[in-house]
């Protein structure tokens, strides 16, 4: 894999840590301490605060901050302005740096345009949340959530295309992958193409 590829106009702090292959294109801030892995795409205008964590083949598009406390495992995709936070109660003449709250995105996940994640909240594998939505609480693996607060409207395969709704097993019409629905969600079926 190649050199990471910083744009010109881009700052990356020392202490920070880019992965090969790794494209920052223009007006993106990485501060001391962040870890990216190779083959993300960070858009223009991103900032990716000091002790985050973000994953291989991660891509964050346009005008999105990556706070301290988020961490976004490898496949995941942050669509256009969408929103990360790491407090709960904000307040300017109050700092609560000790209070910040861990918001973690787990593999594959797809966040849509304008979303909002409170912090404190984990993004199952796979799972993809509509654009405009504000997710307020976890969300399942595989679970498609939209709305405000966001709230789980369907189910969705790995390859991203929404499944039919239905008890026992749904199968995706574009990859034909089989999924077992049940009380604890929705799992892959072993063995089943």
């Amino acid at each position: 894999m190649t050199a990471p590829f910083v744009h010109e106009s881009a700052y990356v702090d020392e202490g920070a840590s880019v992965g090969p292959g790794t494209r920052i294109w223009h007006f993106c801030h990485v501060m001391p301490g962040a870890v990216i892995g190779a083959g993300c795409s960070l858009g223009q205008n991103v900032v990716v605060m000091n002790g985050t964590r973000i994953g291989d083949n991660v891509r964050i598009q346009n005008n999105v901050s990556v706070y301290e406390g988020v961490e976004l495992e490898d496949d995941v995709f942050c669509g256009p302005s969408m929103v990360f936070t790491n407090v709960v109660n904000p307040r300017s003449h109050v700092s609560r740096k000790d209070e910040y709250r861990r918001t973690l995105v787990r593999r594959g996940a797809s966040i849509g345009a304008n979303a909002t994640v409170v912090c404190g909240t984990t993004l199952g594998e796979y799972c993809f949340v509509g654009a405009g939505a504000v997710v307020t609480r976890d969300v399942p693996a595989y679970a498609l959530v939209t709305g405000v607060p966001a709230r789980r409207t369907g189910w969705m395969c790995a390859c991203g295309v929404k499944l039919p709704s239905g008890p026992g097993t749904l199968r995706c019409a574009a990859c034909g992958a089989a999924y077992r629905s049940g009380a604890d969600g929705l799992r892959p079926e072993e063995g089943a193409r």
